[in-house]
């Protein structure tokens, strides 16, 4: 893309439109919350024409959570994925398809397309913004299934606070935050400590489910006021992981066993210059600069050594202007640049560094014709130098029939590009069969260059079609139904689907003259997600609440579909006899659960007493293709359904002094193999003190 391109959308509104009058949108009530993600300006909850979720500080503090998982997986419409750490699915669709922000900034270092959301804490946390539906129209990649948004806190209202937090196996999370401010100058710091022995449901075994880690994380931001127009921030976030490893890989009979340590480093730097022209025109500058470092170094028994490493650098530069060209019509316009790059044991050379450009622009408008409609309508383009070009567009609306009654609608277009991963991975499992995978962008000549050695044996149809991967596509549809038939009481009914095409699939695209299979990536998969959302809330007095909450979901892949239509899908009966899959015997992708409920129960006095009972269902989903056929069906391994209970009891005093205790899954349910985030029950103390007075 041509850089007068992006000069146009970038700075041509700030010569343009200097002189019309800004108009806000009304955010003063107190009993409605403001969103910026949903529309990356600050807008009223009850005004944004997406599906969007808030949760706030005192929802965060009141259950005791501790890291990100915490409190997302209480969250309608997502679930938990245990895979390369605690990933977090959004209604269906994958990890690597929902984008994770810090004050609007991605994080980095996903592994096989999950970022470990462990590496979060919540103790200087604002508010978290949930986004459902593509999002990449704002946000451009891995915004294909939402955006989950967490906004820490840069206020005056406590100059300093610090908790302890002591709980089963051994847990410990230290907390400190610090403000300091003047006319001119606000400074904000943020200091964590966690560390656990981890936990084990086979204590005969030196495995553990979750092993023994250790965090220490660091938040700092800055803000600087120039002039009653004009501001800098900076914001600064490090934090440093070591997690001690004992693992065991078995392979035809023959199981090795290896311990070391792992160590990851994760830090940010991000900066940005506001500035307001006038009523109607203000932009910013903004600069973010990320690494992520993981190292881990495991020696067998046999004393022989294995090293992994993965160093993932994101640079970006950014201006976005928001305009108001009347009373009824805003925009906001922006664009920007993004340099990254990987280095990792797993590509042909540690030492080589891959790189990847991508320069983009956005444009968002906003019209309100009358008092009732809001209607919005935006389209991002993003030029990547290893991949097609990608259009995101998205059009949304909001209807207020009434004081009671609200509609919003929304459809859009999100991508995802290829990652680092399936472009240049080169890698051999040595420990388990000696198959290999490659990145598309090497495959060909990698396997060629073996052939010429004799070490092929088969090459496949599919190794021929190789070529540049392609983003993956998705469309998404959501339409939602809100009723407050008063103050006390909150229904929503949504509707929603998922198209997603170009869907990139590891194949077996050959073997070795040994018959280890050989891997590489194409763009060859359909799929979709649909399903309800049903949520309620309602103020049963001053102290208690009530609400609740449930999904039904419905996965597959459209082209497994088609074959099981077709006949062309078998399995077996009870007899061992082969018969062909019927329809309703299909149960879509994995991992994905066709029911999920929760009721929770809040107590929260004038003097500070509150307590919560959080109840979390979830039904059987499928884990493992055990019959052969390539497809999930009834006959493959699933896992249980499950309901888990939660409590949280604590008291805030008037000094600053607070108390909690707390109980997680009192019902003591384990699965260690599919739900390793979920340990047996657990119990949690925390001691939180305060000054509320400025300094």
């Amino acid at each position: 893309m041509k850089l007068r391109f992006l000069y146009f959308f970038v700075f041509a509104p700030i010569c343009l439109f200097s002189q019309v009058r800004f108009v806000k949108d009304t955010i003063q009530s107190q009993g409605d919350s403001v969103v910026v993600t949903a529309t990356r300006s600050e807008r009223k909850l009850s005004n944004v024409t997406v599906p969007a979720t808030i949760i706030n500080a005192k929802s965060i503090q009141q259950i005791g959570a501790l890291r990100l998982t915490d409190i997302l997986k209480e969250q309608p419409g997502l679930s938990l994925t245990s895979g390369f750490g605690a990933g977090v699915q959004l209604q269906g669709l994958n990890p690597d398809y929902t984008i994770i922000l810090i004050n609007g900034e991605p994080l980095v270092g996903r592994t096989a397309g999950v970022l470990d959301l462990n590496r979060i804490a919540l103790g200087n946390i604002k508010k978290i913004e949930i986004v459902k539906g593509p999002s990449s129209s704002l946000y451009g990649s891995e915004a294909m299934a939402g955006v989950i948004n967490i906004i820490t806190d840069a206020t005056t209202k406590t100059p300093l606070q610090s908790s302890l937090r002591y709980g089963t196996y051994n847990t410990i999370d230290a907390g400190l935050n610090n403000t300091l401010a003047s006319k001119s100058i606000l400074y904000q710091g943020y200091y964590n400590y966690y560390s656990t022995d981890g936990y084990s449901i086979r204590p005969s075994t030196a495995s553990r489910v979750t092993t023994p880690i250790t965090r220490v994380a660091t938040n700092q931001q800055f803000k600087y006021n120039l002039s009653n127009n004009t501001n800098v921030l900076v914001g600064l976030r490090f934090t440093n992981e070591q997690i001690k490893n004992e693992l065991s890989v078995t392979n035809g009979g023959l199981t090795i066993n290896s311990n070391g340590e792992e160590k990851n480093t994760d830090y940010n730097i991000a900066s940005s210059l506001n500035h307001r022209f006038s009523n109607a025109l203000k932009t910013s500058f903004r600069s973010y600069i990320t690494q992520y470092n993981a190292t881990q170094n495991l020696l067998t028994i046999s004393g022989a050594p294995y090293t992994d490493i993965l160093d993932h650098v994101f640079n970006r530069l950014e201006n976005q202007t928001d305009w108001v060209v009347n009373k009824k019509l805003t925009a906001i316009v922006g664009g920007g640049a993004v340099m990254e790059g990987v280095k990792s044991s797993r590509y042909d050379s540690e030492k080589i560094r891959k790189t990847n450009t991508n320069q983009y622009a956005f444009s968002q408008w906003e019209w309100t014709p009358n008092a009732k409609l809001i209607l919005i309508g935006g389209i991002r383009f993003d030029q990547n130098q290893t991949y097609a070009s990608a259009w995101s567009p998205k059009a949304s609306m909001l209807y207020k029939i009434n004081k009671q009654h609200r509609i919003r609608l929304s459809i859009g277009q999100g991508f995802k590009a290829p990652d680092f991963r399936q472009l240049y991975l080169n890698f051999t499992n040595a420990a388990a069969g000696s198959y290999s995978v490659f990145g598309t962008a090497q495959a060909q000549k990698v396997i060629g260059q073996l052939n010429s050695l004799g070490q092929i044996g088969t090459l496949y149809n599919n190794f021929y079609q190789l070529k540049s991967l392609q983003p993956e596509y998705a469309t998404g549809t959501h339409l939602t139904w809100e009723f407050e038939p008063n103050a006390k009481s909150f229904y929503s009914f949504q509707l929603f689907r998922n198209d997603i095409r170009n869907l990139i699939e590891v194949q077996q695209v050959g073997a070795y003259v040994t018959g280890a299979q050989i891997y590489s990536y194409l763009n060859i998969g359909r799929a979709f997600t649909t399903g309800i959302e049903l949520e309620a809330k309602h103020q049963i007095s001053k102290e208690f609440s009530v609400s609740a909450a449930y999904q039904y979901l419905e996965t597959g892949d459209k082209d497994q579909l088609a074959q099981i239509k077709n006949g062309t899908v078998y399995t077996r009966d009870a007899n061992g006899l082969s018969r062909k899959l019927n329809v309703s015997e299909y149960v879509g992708l994995p991992n994905n659960s066709t029911h999920k409920a929760q009721l929770k129960f809040n107590y929260s006095n004038q003097n500070g007493l509150f307590g919560n009972i959080r109840a979390l269902y979830r039904s059987k989903w499928a884990v493992n293709n055990t019959n052969g056929n390539e497809v999930y069906d009834a006959g493959d391994s699933f896992a249980k359904g499950y309901i888990a209970l939660h409590l949280s009891i604590g008291k805030d005093y008037m000094n600053g002094l607070g108390f909690q205790f707390g109980c997680d899954n009192m019902l003591n349910y384990i699965d260690a193999l599919n739900l390793p985030n979920l340990p047996g029950r657990t119990f949690f103390a925390t001691l939180k003190i305060q000054k509320s007075k400025k300094i």
